[in-house]
């Protein structure tokens, strides 16, 4: 089925934001990637401007809303990732699950079947123990004979908890989606929620009275493949919303597979550490995944 592909596609893609997001603040600050990540991203889409049309009020509210949500999501997810390892981010990124799941279900009404709750515990269960092991220490020797433990990975409860926000909010617009687009088409969601989200960063910017290096920005081409991937990624991600067959609950275990990526890149590209139980514990997840769309 087309909308399983699509959604695997922003799945992956959504992996890869997460490196390169992590990368472009290397030479930017948060504040200064979320605007200029944005405005080249609704100038991707401007394009399709003349398609945007025929929004009513109540979409229209709907939408600015959305882009609320994701405004307030990035700023939290955006500060989690320059402060944690990119591949426990990715681990903590898949509680949305837990969240879009409920929601699904809550609010769309969906129906999970036998098959989806075990998909769901397995979820649960990788989480469950990773959360296990980041209360290990591990030992080291510190003049060849006595032994010390420090921790394996120190991270802040704060920066924790604004990743868990920023899940907790992702699943919430992911639902949205699945509203909106039952009567708009992509190009209309799309247009709009980059404009709102463009508007958002500059009202914040202008309020906070905080200064954007523009120019410095403009030639980080991190930000600029941000902004690619930002825009095919959700394009493919609102068709296949637009698809009757399409469910918050299955699309959000799809979606998913970015954590793989994520672990991958802390291993090769930032050299963090147990990456081994971290992919361990992402494939008792995506063994959740797998599961529930396959015997869906």
């Amino acid at each position: 089925m087309l909308w399983i592909w699509l959604v695997l596609l922003y799945g992956v893609i959504k992996g890869v934001r997460e490196i390169v997001k992590k990368k472009s603040m290397e030479k930017n600050t948060i504040l200064e990637v979320l605007f200029v990540y944005t405005l080249l991203s609704f100038l991707m889409v401007v394009p399709g401007a003349p398609k945007a049309g025929g929004v009513d009020w109540q979409e229209m509210f709907l939408i600015a809303l959305k882009s609320f949500v994701i405004f307030v999501a990035w700023i939290f997810s955006f500060k989690a990732i320059k402060k944690m390892p990119i591949s426990l981010y990715g681990l903590l990124d898949l509680s949305r699950v837990i969240f879009s799941t409920l929601m699904g279900v809550i609010f769309l009404g969906e129906l999970m079947s036998f098959w989806q709750v075990v998909g769901l515990t397995l979820v649960c269960a990788g989480l469950l123990l990773y959360r296990y092991q980041t209360g290990e220490k591990r030992r080291r020797k510190s003049d060849g004979s006595a032994q010390v433990e420090e921790p394996a990975e120190k991270v802040e409860l704060k920066i924790v908890c604004f990743a868990l926000l920023s899940c907790l909010l992702n699943g919430v617009s992911g639902t949205m989606d699945k509203v909106l687009m039952r009567t708009l088409d992509s190009t209309q969601l799309q247009f709009w929620y980059m404009l709102f989200l463009v508007l958002f960063y500059l009202l914040y910017i202008i309020f906070t009275k905080t200064k954007i290096r523009l120019v410095s920005a403009l030639k980080n081409y991190w930000i600029w493949i941000l902004s690619i991937l930002f825009v095919i990624g959700d394009k493919a991600l609102f068709i296949a919303n637009q698809s009757p067959d399409s469910k918050v609950t299955i699309m959000t275990l799809l979606k998913q597979a970015c954590c793989i990526v994520t672990i991958l890149a802390g291993k090769f590209l930032f050299k963090e550490r147990n990456i081994g139980y971290k992919l361990f514990c992402a494939c008792v997840i995506i063994a959740g995944i797998v599961l529930s769309v396959a015997m869906k």
